[in-house]
């Protein structure tokens, strides 16, 4: 076989394209403040973004669909005494907004209905005065840096204060738990069921970067690992319904790494560090549980790398490289991609701060009907919980919409079969018996690492070796090289029965009957009988010939040489029959080798 291998994936051709400057969202304001985040968030109603305001902090919320050069003065949702570090919508009301600052606040906000960017300049004070928070919760003493809603549970909500990790249940605006993390908190990201929590916490002078899981409803860290030791801040973010994470940071030597870990063994990540490029800005992660692809956001360059894990590996997709620069960047949940379009997903990226670009990641397709294998069921707004519920222990993956619905123009349809506890990496191999990781006692909280389970490795008989086999074919070639067309039309039917691509057919050769003793499924010599070795039984001849004048008339003699023809026709139409099925046993024990050596191979890695 010639030529490099190339893996087979769906996934292998998605480009990114950009959208055009007049379908952007421009004359923005968009918050200079050096705290590390994301700056914008966005759901499939609104655009929310913290904005550079005088006299305290702001954030803006744009309706998607108000694109354009934006107004000189908008309506801001103010309410902070200082500069907004993060904004977080409720992933089960689109109209739900949290806000954390560097005054130590944390407030819910709901847009108001008809909501707009572009309202009578006469009413926008008036506008102004009614966008005011629905809760505030307790202040923290220091600034709130990260918000982030629970993915599973209604009402949930975990912040980050400096060193301080907070879970509310913002139903009641009461704190729940609280946990110390040792440090300064860079990133956090929930599980899909929400029972976890896993944060990226800073070094210090006497330890490296820890990259901690928690439980949150006992405020206890179920397990801790030294993550990316470049001074730099890390990110993590949880695979979705796996048992996995993502980390992006940098090497000692500043080097911006990637990793993927197993939650049950976080001792090592499980392919080690992987080194991307030499680039200074913070590499920002989003997930999409739904293709399993990875995306990575550049701080300070202009590109999105994309990797499709696939055997607990991340395969490079491809590269979105644009010459404009983000500081921050937002993905769209899946519920809200253009499916007419074959979009996988949509990124918001800022650029110099004053308008923000959409960027569609467009699946290659042609078709003009819905696309099932790239859009399977994704997470609706309909919680799988209460608060009340998930603080009582409850596990569960909220009930899944229907994409084919929403492509219809039917609105959201739950779909059947939710999993109470999807934390399994569904496609991901069981431990190999070849490659033991190095497993520690893990805290009795988290969750056991499953057995593994050991696939019935396909096993070949014995049967006909490779040469064996070779020999076999070279001699089926030669025996019926020399064949006329006439035999042609009696083997064909039998020889389309091969699971080879080619097998030479036979065709009409001059009358003789070979004996051949064929044995399967194991063949071990030509089809024509060798001269040391007679075969028992005598050659017929085509014609009969005696002493004595033959007493038939010679039409007579016509048909004994004719039924003598029809006879050896017949025996090399039972012999191409039995060879045959020969033939395709050996295909099939030819899979199974090749199946063999495949999961050898796979375990090898």
């Amino acid at each position: 076989m010639s030529g490099r291998f190339v893996r087979a994936s769906k996934y292998r051709h998605v480009y990114g394209r950009p959208t055009k400057k007049d379908q952007c969202y421009d004359n923005l304001r968009i918050s200079n403040n050096a705290w590390d985040t994301n700056l914008i968030k966005v759901n499939p109603k609104y655009l929310s973004l913290n904005w550079q305001a005088s006299g305290g902090g702001a954030f803006a919320v744009i309706p998607l669909n108000e694109t354009g050069k934006l107004p000189e003065r908008i309506p801001l949702f103010r309410g902070h005494t200082a500069a907004v570090l993060d904004t977080d919508w409720n992933p089960f009301h689109d109209d739900i907004i949290a806000s954390g600052s560097d005054d130590g606040k944390v407030l819910l906000w709901k847009v108001p209905e008809n909501h707009t960017v572009r309202p009578d300049p006469e009413a926008l004070d008036s506008i102004e005065e009614s966008l005011k928070p629905i809760s505030k919760l307790s202040s923290q003493s220091k600034k709130v840096g990260h918000v982030l809603f629970n993915p599973a549970a209604e009402d949930v909500l975990a912040t980050t204060s400096s060193d301080t990790v907070k879970i509310w249940d913002i139903g009641i605006e009461k704190e729940t738990h609280t946990f110390n993390a040792g440090n300064v908190v860079q990133s956090q990201s929930w599980s899909a069921n929400g029972a976890r929590l896993v944060t990226t916490v800073r070094a210090d002078k006497k330890d490296d970067n820890k990259l901690k899981i928690w439980d949150p409803r006992q405020a206890t860290a179920v397990s801790e690992t030294k993550g990316h030791v470049g001074a730099k801040n890390s990110r993590a973010i949880w695979l979705g319904e796996r048992d996995q994470i993502a980390t992006t940071g940098f090497s000692r030597f500043s080097d911006r790494q990637l990793a993927l870990w197993d939650i049950r063994a976080m001792q090592e990540p499980i392919t080690g560090f992987i080194t991307l490029d030499k680039n200074s800005g913070v590499n920002m992660p989003f997930w999409d549980d739904s293709t399993n692809c990875l995306y990575l956001a550049g701080r300070g360059d202009g590109n999105i790398r994309y990797f499709e894990l696939e055997n607990d590996k991340f395969e490079p997709l491809d590269e979105y490289k644009s010459s404009d620069p983000q500081r921050g960047i937002a993905f769209m949940p899946k519920r809200g991609v253009n499916m007419h379009d074959t979009e996988l997903t949509r990124a918001y990226k800022t650029v110099d701060d004053t308008y923000i670009q959409p960027i569609s990641f467009i699946v290659p397709r042609k078709s003009e009907t819905f696309q099932d294998d790239i859009y399977p069921p994704t997470i609706g707004l309909t919680p799988a919980m209460s608060a009340g519920e998930w603080l009582q222990g409850k596990e569960a993956i909220p009930p899944k919409i229907s994409m084919a619905s929403l492509y219809d123009g039917e609105g959201e349809k739950e779909v059947s079969g939710v999993q109470d506890k999807p934390t399994t990496a569904t496609d991901a191999p069981a431990p190999k018996a070849a490659e033991p990781a190095p497993k520690k006692s893990e805290p009795a909280s988290l969750p056991a690492a499953r057995e593994p389970v050991s696939e019935p490795t396909p096993v070949a008989r014995p049967g006909p070796s490779m040469k064996d086999q070779g020999a076999s074919m070279a001699a089926m070639v030669n025996k019926f090289s020399d064949d006329k067309e006439d035999e042609a039309s009696a083997a064909d039917d039998d020889d389309d029965d091969s699971s080879f691509e080619e097998v030479p057919k036979p065709v009409e050769r001059t009358p003789r009957s070979p004996v051949i003793q064929v044995t399967p499924p194991r063949v071990s010599s030509p089809l024509r009988p060798k001269e040391p070795e007679p075969k028992p039984e005598p050659k017929p001849e085509p014609r009969v010939v005696t002493s004595t004048p033959p007493a038939s008339s010679p039409a007579s003699e016509s048909v004994a040489g004719s039924g003598s023809l029809h006879k050896e026709l017949e025996e090399i139409k039972n012999l191409i029959t039995a060879q045959t099925k020969t033939i395709a046993a050996q295909a099939q024990q030819m899979q199974s080798l090749t199946a063999e050596i495949e999961s050898l191979k796979t375990q090898l890695k």
